[in-house]
């Protein structure tokens, strides 16, 4: 049964491909490094969450996240999921709920998400030719200090990305897992993600240092997606 209901807009997918060992030293007991032709990989994900509602709430948030992720698997599964490092958050309300409902690491952060017209975003917008800018800078109390700004666009019309491919294995990941007393996972669900090839000029990132990661080589592949519907169910202990 789904808890959450909302919708994830402008979002960016920057992934950058490292050592499987660079990945596995920082999972916790029960998992391992999820990869693609035998690479690990770690990913700066944004986006703008839109009308975040409870299950039967008539009241929803609205926000922009941030997060530094990569891609994991139970030990004799072929199955990936999300293993989140940080995720931020410009709603000190809505960290709160995320920490205490999912125990994920959010941090409070100001985060602001722009097209190039300087307009807020908007759903309606198109996404052709549309640059968006992202910049972040995490305010939490007691937090490594955190930066990120970059103007991201599409290079082409998005489709789902096809299974099996690289972008698949990237962007659609149905389960997450956390760490508390235990190893905890929750699922959520979406229509594909309309994904387009994008190119992003990134003018600060200190999120690899901040979650104590060297910066990868090279540069990130790069995807835009302008939005997508999402549930979201209820936190679970892995028995």
């Amino acid at each position: 049964m789904d808890v959450l209901r909302m919708r994830w807009t402008d979002a960016l997918f920057a992934h950058w491909p490292v050592d499987p060992s660079v990945v596995s030293a920082r999972l916790p007991a029960g998992l391992e490094a999820a990869t693609y032709d035998g690479r690990a990989w770690l990913g700066v994900v944004g986006f703008a969450m839109e009308d975040i509602r409870p299950r039967g709430s008539p009241v929803g948030l609205s926000f922009p996240e941030l997060n530094l992720r990569t891609y994991v698997r139970r030990p004799g599964s072929d199955d990936h999921a999300v293993y989140f490092f940080s995720l931020d958050a410009d709603d000190r309300v809505g960290v709160a709920l995320a920490r205490r409902l999912f125990r994920l690491p959010y941090f409070r952060a100001e985060i602001r998400v722009t097209r190039e017209s300087g307009e807020m975003i908007d759903d309606d917008a198109g996404t052709r030719d549309d640059a968006v800018t992202l910049r972040h800078r995490r305010t939490h109390a007691d937090a490594p200090p955190a930066r990120f700004g970059g103007t991201y666009r599409p290079l082409e019309d998005p489709s789902p990305p096809a299974p099996e491919t690289l972008e698949h294995f990237l962007t659609e990941n149905y389960r997450f897992y956390t760490e508390g007393d235990r190893l905890y996972y929750g699922d959520i669900d979406h229509p594909p993600w309309p994904l387009a090839a994008a190119e992003v000029d990134i003018e600060s990132n200190t999120l690899f240092a901040a979650n104590g990661f060297e910066r990868p080589a090279g540069d990130p592949v790069v995807h835009y997606a302008p939005g997508t519907e999402v549930t979201a169910g209820r936190l679970h202990a892995v028995r």
